[in-house]
């Protein structure tokens, strides 16, 4: 098992509870958000098995958003630390809640979190919120780590290059169909795109190879 296989049973657990749910959004493995005002956002952290680096992460996470749970497999022989009473009442001291993850999928609360005195980075929080309002759709699952992130940012910087494979583009053109097309095409992070004449913009070989790469790994498995 690896760890984004406990992504979906996971996420299937916060949306019953009323979240939105989204994979990977700004180092985050899952991040809920339950619009309000203001909005309810919750962060969920996934490990093979619990242990301390999964505690520090929760940590680092918590002054960005209002519930940190903490999940993890369940060890077959049921003697793995998530029934050690002193890491659960060190969840418990920090306000975490405790998710274990079956070899069948279901999800048993094990500690349920409660919050302490109000911890906020106003900053990082909204950052989360952005990044979770733009993306369009969940392309990512939460845990992976060897493939790029589908950032919000990268899902518009396809979305210009897939509206330039058949001809060039100018930003005003490009900036219907996506917001912040002239600040994607000034910057050209990835290389894809490139100046043709003034105010025109076509693909290079590199943007197109990457729009027709996305295209096949969204194509339904035969």
């Amino acid at each position: 098992m690896a760890e984004t296989d406990l992504y979906l049973p996971l996420k299937t657990f916060l949306e019953g509870l009323g979240y939105s749910v989204k994979g990977e959004v700004n180092g985050c493995d899952l991040l809920g958000v339950k619009e309000g005002d203001p909005p309810v956002l919750v962060v969920c952290e996934m490990k093979l098995s619990f242990n301390l680096e999964l505690v520090l992460q929760g940590v680092d996470r918590a002054t960005a958003c209002d519930e940190v749970w903490l999940a993890a497999r369940l060890s077959k022989a049921g003697k793995g630390r998530e029934r050690d009473a002193r890491y659960r009442n060190l969840c418990r001291r920090l306000g975490f809640g405790l998710l274990g993850v079956s070899a069948a999928a279901s999800v048993e609360i094990i500690v349920a979190p409660f919050a302490l005195t109000p911890r906020r980075d106003s900053k990082r929080r909204s950052r989360l919120l952005e990044e979770h309002r733009r993306r369009v759709g969940d392309p990512q699952k939460g845990g992976g780590s060897r493939q790029p992130i589908m950032t919000a940012y990268r899902q518009d910087c396809i979305a210009c290059a897939r509206a330039m494979l058949t001809a060039s583009q100018t930003p005003k053109q490009l900036k219907v169909l996506v917001p912040r097309a002239p600040m994607i095409l000034r910057r050209n992070v990835y290389g894809w795109f490139v100046r043709e004449s003034r105010g025109v913009y076509g693909l290079t070989n590199l943007g197109r190879s990457a729009v027709q790469s996305y295209s096949q790994q969204e194509e339904p498995s035969t």
